[in-house]
């Protein structure tokens, strides 16, 4: 073992593909798995231990271990974000990854456990929070800040000096003009065109955007549905 040795939280694809990317791409080692205890299925993932929560502490220590949270955005992010919280508060640091077949200056101010795959264009002075996801080959302009636990599929362009909340997600191929604000917890589908500022817990759908609002039905039921929330 010659780098720094990392334990991944999860066990299914998103751990799978943490594995890979830190495998090959940076300074850590990964030597092995946790997840909480009831959802252990198995002594091993991809080749290296699993290990209950309850007993990672002891196998892999903080002291000596890093830690990175690799979950999907399922429950609109607020599972990844709980789970950043529980390893936090064991002692873990939590390491970010950003692929070095990316694009990003200096400047960049990036927070703890985020995960930013390859192929992004991330112009000055960008700011992501705590456990930002970026998928590949998106665009985030100039003077962009992106809120904690928010998740961007692919090939998502955000024009610059754009205000991103916590616990968003975008779909692949989302569009934002520039100087727009984005609540918390906005579900930007697929394809969609933003043009206007939107309030926490909006849907928007289809170009030009067609914006439901919090209170909207009809938005609740997707959102819900989409992320299997009972809100």
């Amino acid at each position: 073992m010659s780098g720094k040795p990392l334990l991944i939280f999860g066990s299914a694809e998103i751990a799978e593909l943490a594995h890979f990317y830190f495998s090959h791409d940076s300074g850590y080692d990964i030597v092995g798995f946790t997840v909480d205890d009831a959802y252990v299925e198995a002594d091993t993932f991809c080749g290296l231990p699993m290990v209950p929560w309850s007993e990672a502490r002891t196998r892999f220590g903080p002291e000596t271990h890093a830690c990175h949270v690799a979950l999907s955005y399922m429950k609109l992010n607020r599972l990844r974000q709980a789970k950043f919280e529980q390893v936090k508060a064991a002692g873990y640091r939590l390491p970010s990854y950003i692929c070095s077949k990316s694009v990003s200056w200096p400047d960049l101010q990036m927070g703890e456990n985020c995960f930013i795959l390859e192929n992004q264009t991330i112009q000055p002075t960008v700011k992501l929070g705590d456990n930002v996801m970026l998928w590949s080959g998106n665009h985030i302009g100039h003077g962009t800040h992106i809120g904690s636990h928010t998740y961007f599929a692919s090939h998502v362009v955000v024009s610059g000096h754009c205000r991103i909340g916590e616990r968003c997600f975008f779909g692949v191929n989302a569009t934002l003009r520039d100087f727009l604000k984005v609540g918390d917890e906005a579900f930007i589908a697929m394809d969609a065109s933003l043009t206007k500022d939107v309030e926490a817990g909006s849907v928007v759908l289809g170009s030009p955007g067609t914006v439901f609002g919090p209170d909207d039905p009809k938005g609740r039921k997707i959102r819900n549905n989409y992320f299997g929330l009972d809100d």
